[in-house]
């Protein structure tokens, strides 16, 4: 039976998209083997690979396949082979001993000999200019540092001024987790996944390391992943029939002293997603009037009557110092939506008490950390963390009973008995002071406006958003940062 090959382009626009783990994919890889006689599925993804080449760097003359031991490797000597039938100077670079390959591997380098290809056991030392290259080191099957020639060979791609296109995974690279397996990964110009999607490539070191992703499925789409990629949510449209009071009511608690920046960002940023009123609750009194004129100030309000916070949507943490302590008993036993963020995390994380009240909260809450923040809720290490971003968030969402949404690159989104989602929008343009507190505040917005939404809906939607404001910012002016204040106003044209 022929493999049918299919390329499609994997962005934060089309979706959601299933994302398998290693051990899921090799499972799906193995199914999808069992359907086919030997080697087809190899002609496939090789096929696939040169078609990807072909038409996204046309002009490319000089092909250079690094092609490893495995059936990675096997791969990148079957698109080797193609590329030559199209009229390519096409050099292959091999890291392998031709008497252990796979079988199908094996036979794709006698074809790709048997077709003329140029083939040399690769020795470190300088390469031929090429102005493609094609890494096919090591696939699904990396599960530990590479080494020795291997090593020097991820060293030498990354020194090349030409694209990069990774078939599967680029070399060194988790395919779970997104962390290197050692310490490089070849950064790739696009990877080509193969048969599915997996996890690594959306989170951590993954999105660096594979520049932009495509899928060819090879006729087999993948029906379950272990986790999933979000895509662009749906507008939401306001009623002609409404007012203020439809869209409910935000307080935000913060603003130490020195700190009430934070605390402003969360509630304009409220504000800008659609709450119907915005109460401010500075904890330091002294602090300046509001940015926004419609914003308004509340002292010491958590301690209002307990159906007011019940009824409310409540921000703790953006700036709140040591102080904020104080005001998250009332909030963990009383707020009806809570978004902790920042210090509320850091209070929570040092005291046990607090950390037995949000546990046993009967109201929805959802935690926003970044990295450190994680750590210390889970007393570890941010290393341990960012090794395995969606192990981490989920963790932390099962001791907290609560959802998670873990920032980063590839922001993780985790609940209960819930598929673990990773947010595929933003970039390095938010990695400026304030964009969490920004983000914290659009999800207390997006909550008060839809207050029978699971707190899981409103973060996934609240991530996406975030990070497509920044796409749209950087698509526009390339590798500046911006800034929280100008994120809040390209978070309200979000479509």
């Amino acid at each position: 039976m022929a493999v049918p090959s299919h390329l499609q382009r994997i962005s934060s626009h089309n979706g959601p998209w299933p994302l398998l783990d290693a051990a899921a994919s090799k499972l799906h890889e193995l199914s999808a083997l069992s359907q086919h006689a030997p080697g087809a599925l190899m002609a496939a993804a090789g096929l696939a690979g040169a078609k990807l080449a072909l038409a996204r760097w046309p002009l490319a003359e000089r092909v250079a396949v690094w092609a490893g031991p495995g059936n990675n490797g096997g791969d990148g000597l079957v698109a080797a082979r193609h590329l030559l039938a199209a009229g390519r100077d096409v050099q292959v670079h091999l890291l392998a001993d031709a008497g252990h390959m796979p079988a199908d591997a094996a036979q794709a380098l006698s074809a790709a000999r048997q077709a003329g290809v140029r083939i040399q056991d690769w020795q470190a030392g300088a390469v031929p200019a090429a102005d493609l290259v094609i890494d096919a080191l090591l696939g699904l099957g990396a599960a530990r540092a590479p080494q020795g020639l291997l090593a020097q060979a991820i060293a030498t791609i990354n020194l090349q001024p030409c694209p990069v296109l990774a078939l599967d995974l680029p070399t060194g690279l988790h395919p779970t987790t997104g962390a290197l397996l050692g310490t490089a990964a070849v950064t790739a110009t696009a990877t080509l996944a193969l048969l599915n999607l997996k996890t690594g490539c959306f989170t951590a070191q993954g999105r660096d390391c594979c520049g932009e992703l495509w899928l060819a499925d090879l006729g087999h789409a993948a029906v379950a992943g272990t986790a999933q990629l979000s895509a662009k949510p749906p507008a939401v449209h306001r009623l002609h029939a409404s007012h203020k009071g439809s869209y409910g009511d935000v307080a935000v608690v913060g603003g130490a002293q020195g700190m009430a920046g934070a605390a402003w960002l969360a509630a304009s940023a409220a504000l800008a997603a659609g709450a119907g009123r915005v109460y401010v609750s500075l904890l330091d009194a002294g602090a300046s009037a509001p940015p926004r004129l419609e914003l308004m100030t509340r002292p010491a309000w958590w301690l209002s009557p307990s159906a007011q916070l019940r009824a409310s949507t409540v921000v703790a943490g953006c700036g709140g110092g040591q102080e904020v302590a104080a005001a998250l008993p009332a909030l963990l036993a009383h707020a009806g939506r809570l978004v902790l963020d920042a210090d509320a995390l850091n209070a929570i994380a040092g005291d046990p008490a607090l950390w037995t009240l949000l546990q046993h909260r009967q109201a929805p809450c959802l935690l926003t950390p970044h990295p450190l923040e994680a750590a210390r809720l889970l007393a570890c290490t941010v290393a341990e963390v960012q090794s395995n971003r969606q192990a981490a968030a989920e963790e932390l969402a099962q001791r907290a009973k609560a959802t998670i949404l873990l920032k980063g690159s590839g922001t993780v989104l985790a609940t209960a008995n819930t598929a673990t989602v990773i947010n595929p929008s933003g970039n390095a343009a938010l990695a400026t002071a304030g964009s969490g507190d920004v983000l914290a505040g659009w999800c207390a917005g997006l909550w008060s406006t839809a207050a029978d939404q699971p707190a899981m809906d409103v973060a996934v939607r609240a991530a996406w958003q975030h990070g497509d404001a920044a796409d749209r910012f950087a698509a526009l002016h390339p590798h500046q940062p911006l800034r929280a204040a100008e994120l809040i106003e390209w978070l309200a044209r979000t479509g």
